[in-house]
């Protein structure tokens, strides 16, 4: 037990204080993680349960959050005690729609690429944030070492074998490294989505996604002439099991395609107990899970997490991603861990686009056995993780009352929900004209929810350009709320 002297705080209170001014200072800012409670321990010298006694103090004081396997966090500043999202409390089934997003995506996509624009809009990470400079000597090296990889076939191999044995060897990290003959390389996490709906859909047939969902998903079923059934989906936990067990009871279908590690827009993350429960549902029904896991590194905890395709025993799910949210979207370079559907998948490779880029392939593969990689990983999920805290707190500041956002957990986005009755494409026409663009929350849903939602891009770094921004759109939200 330690005791008091008269006038004098206890070591516990004392570290408290001393983090307490420094959070009131904004030396840690709001959504910072703490340092770590053994790094407190050994710099402060003070036993374990002292530093857990603070931080447990302040979490008292309203002023840290515990997050699960991630650490103390400084809490974001909150206008009221509501303003995280609410999770959907309905499971009544719904019905399949047809997708027709595109043509109005299009255009949206189109004025968020626009230089004068700030970018709010698609998710993609600032150049300053990748390793350009890397890629470029890999590039020079890998041409001047293996001319014979310009004359490739172009149909007849599709995968690079260095390539294959890195990504084999990186998805180590989440738990069950995949199969050398089940990978398929792609042009992209997008290519590899498509080619796993083709080989497991006909037209007609339903899906079952996220809701919200990533428009691009969305606009893939639409392309494929595929229907939606909109599968709830928890700010902080992910597509729900429980109204997934009961949409395909009795309904016919023919897969179900979702994120489970950092859903975009949400930033959710479906816990591993539940992840292994639909990984078995889906086998026991035969119904194939296409799991996009574009967002898997970019963790802001300290664990890389599982994705579904680790709780797989049968080969029924299709795990696709790429680098282009980690290394460069230019590569245009993603892959399938592809299971039971491997020749299907192959063969619908070979057809529609033949193999990826073999110069690409190998700078990808000398990049990935680099140590380069792993440091670069790791800077960048800091770089994220700061970026969203100060676009989320920037939010808050700036935006009206009644405004809710999501607490991702992971990658480079942030869903934020409007005052009830607001509609978020006009406010995206009104910031348009302001050189503000952003993407509407209705284009994350088949059937037009989340009219008053809309989801920010956080892959550029801070700066007063990008806080003007919000500044900005806050007012125009807040016009737009007190119209409605």
């Amino acid at each position: 037990m330690e005791f008091r002297e008269p006038g004098r705080a206890l070591r516990y209170e004392q570290l408290a204080d001393e983090l307490s001014g420094m959070i009131a200072g904004r030396i840690l800012r709001p959504g910072e993680r703490l340092p770590s409670v053994r790094r407190l321990s050994q710099e402060k010298k003070l036993s374990i349960s002292t530093v857990l006694q603070a931080l447990r103090e302040l979490e008292e004081r309203g002023q840290v959050e515990a997050r699960p396997q991630s650490g103390f966090f400084v809490r974001l500043p909150s206008p009221n005690r509501n303003l995280e999202l609410k999770p959907q409390t309905r499971h009544a089934l719904a019905r399949p729609v047809a997708v027709n997003i595109s043509s109005r995506l299009e255009g949206v996509l189109a004025l968020s690429n626009r230089s004068e624009m700030a970018p709010l809009g698609a998710a993609l990470p600032a150049i300053e944030l990748l390793p350009v400079a890397q890629l470029q000597r890999l590039y020079g090296t890998v041409g001047r070492s293996s001319a014979a990889l310009l004359g490739a076939a172009s149909h007849t191999t599709l995968n690079h074998p260095d390539l294959v044995r890195q990504l084999v060897r990186h998805s180590l990290t989440w738990g069950q490294a995949q199969a050398v003959d089940e990978m398929v390389v792609t042009n992209s996490c997008t290519e590899a989505l498509s080619l796993c709906l083709r080989a497991v859909t006909q037209p007609g047939d339903t899906v079952a996604v996220e809701s919200p969902s990533y428009y691009l998903m969305l606009q893939l079923l639409q392309q494929l002439k595929l229907k939606a059934l909109e599968i709830p989906t928890h700010p902080r936990h992910g597509m729900s099991v429980d109204a997934l067990e009961m949409a395909t009871r009795d309904r016919r279908v023919a897969a179900c395609l979702l994120v489970s590690n950092f859903n975009n827009p949400l930033g959710s993350l479906v816990p591993d107990h539940e992840k292994k429960r639909l990984a078995e549902l889906m086998a026991a029904r035969q119904i194939p899970i296409i799991e996009d896991d574009i967002f898997g590194n970019l963790h802001f905890g300290p664990d890389r997490p599982w994705p579904v395709k680790s709780f797989d025993a049968s080969g029924n799910v299709m795990y696709c991603s790429s680098l282009s949210k980690t290394v460069s979207p230019s590569l245009r370079l993603g892959y399938v861990a592809a299971g039971r559907f491997h020749a299907e998948i192959m063969m619908q490779k070979t057809l529609t686009s033949g193999a990826t880029n073999p110069v690409t392939q190998v700078v990808v593969a000398r990049y990935l056995e680099s140590t380069a990689y792993v440091r670069h990983l790791r800077g960048l999920r800091r770089a994220y993780e700061k970026q969203v805290m100060q676009m989320s707190e920037a939010v808050q500041r700036y935006f009206p009352s009644g405004t809710r956002l999501s607490q991702p957990q992971g990658g480079l986005v942030l869903w934020v929900e409007l005052p009830v009755g607001s509609d978020s494409t006009a406010l995206f026409e009104e910031a348009v004209s302001a050189g503000i663009a952003f993407v509407p929350g209705d284009l994350f849903s088949a059937s037009g929810k989340y009219r008053n939602c809309l989801r920010l891009n956080c892959g550029n770094p801070w700066s007063p350009r990008l806080e003007e921004a919000i500044k900005c759109l806050g007012l125009l939200a807040a016009k737009i709320a007190a119209s409605a």
